[in-house]
């Protein structure tokens, strides 16, 4: 039987008459990397508050390790916690930033160098322990602010937003280095991001939210493959949605044409919609393909161009492609069974 580290059981959060979580229920392993994605007011930062301590829940409850923590302030849960602004003393040096929490507990003197000094070296900050905090970049800032957390020995880590203030270059290089952090230390890591590409490249799980509820939660690959509604599959990465009827397992018409795909266990001539990723359209011969259609934008992205295609029925296609072809050109378009994938039909509130 799985151990969770982490179980939310029907968690509501109301602000006033604004409910912010509307039943949430989830639950994480030991060791885990899980990240909380969606956009902004989706609830993921009050997910994390919850678990932190920093919010109580307005129902239901919070289990860490099987034990029920609603009452449980944040300074007895073992749980840490590195917020976007990374809350840094500024009148203390590294060293006495990353030592903070351990001299709070009249941890001996020498046993507190030997964990700060591991914990530079964690992060790779060796030789920087009488650095002023304003001498920093942004992303050393981050790492002392990650040490501070770490050398407490939690047994997990909220990260909210942290990368969110640094440039581009800097962001790809701290989430590989997160990660690789992770697996190192070998402790549970809830992550917050709306950045859908940080949330695949770093986390064991996805939780994708929305309006205050989960919409999907499983691996980065499941998330981006098999999303299970319209908003999922617009959120994460680029994607063609058509409306379409799923004529019997196997058989979905789209556009007056049908299709062969993998998807079954739809109603006979349900109304269905249908999701194609950019990179899985075929180019060929205009004469060659299921459809066909005009050329109407090509940009290059620097590993595929990023084409623009209105077929005879009028839909637009986006397609990413290594092949470069011309504006105004007419082009074939092939969809294989495996690059069609079924969703159900959203039912908005």
């Amino acid at each position: 039987m799985d151990k969770y580290i982490i179980e939310l059981q029907d968690v509501t959060k109301k602000f006033g008459e604004k409910e912010a979580l509307c039943g949430i229920n989830l639950k994480i392993r030991p060791k885990e990397f899980v990240t909380l994605l969606g956009p902004s007011g989706c609830g993921k930062t009050t997910t994390l508050r919850i678990i932190g301590g920093f919010e109580t829940p307005t129902s239901g409850d919070v289990y860490f390790e099987g034990k029920r923590i609603n009452d449980l302030p944040p300074y007895q849960r073992q749980i840490n916690t590195v917020f976007q602004k990374y809350a840094l003393f500024p009148h203390y040096n590294v060293f006495e930033n990353i030592a903070f929490g351990l001299k709070i507990k009249k941890i001996p003197k020498k046993i507190i160098q030997e964990k700060v000094a591991h914990m530079l070296k964690l992060v790779n900050l060796e030789g920087f322990e009488k650095r002023d905090i304003h001498s920093l970049s942004g992303g050393q800032q981050q790492r002392v602010a990650i040490a501070r957390a770490l050398v407490n020995e939690p047994q997990i880590l909220l990260l909210d937003e942290p990368l969110g203030a640094l440039d581009l270059k800097l962001r790809k290089e701290m989430q590989l280095e997160l990660k690789n952090m992770q697996q190192r230390v070998g402790i549970t890591f809830i992550y917050v991001t709306h950045d859908q590409e940080e949330a695949l490249t770093m986390s064991d799980r996805v939780v994708v939210m929305s309006e205050g509820e989960i919409q999907q939660i499983g691996t980065p690959e499941d998330i981006y493959n098999e999303p299970v509604n319209r908003f999922v599959a617009d959120f994460i990465g680029e994607g063609n949605i058509l409306d379409g009827v799923m004529i019997e397992d196997f058989q979905v018409k789209m556009e007056d044409k049908v299709f062969t795909c993998l998807d079954k266990g739809f109603q006979p001539n349900e109304r269905v919609e249908v999701l194609i990723r950019p990179e899985d359209i075929q180019i060929v011969k205009g004469d060659e393909g299921m459809m066909k259609g005009i050329v109407e934008s090509v940009m290059f992205k620097g590993v595929h161009y990023e084409i623009t295609v209105k077929d005879e029925g009028g839909v637009r296609w986006m397609i990413h492609s290594i092949h470069m072809v011309k504006v105004g050109e007419t082009i074939g378009m092939v969809i294989v069974p495996d690059a069609i994938h079924i969703m159900k039909k959203a039912v908005w509130k």
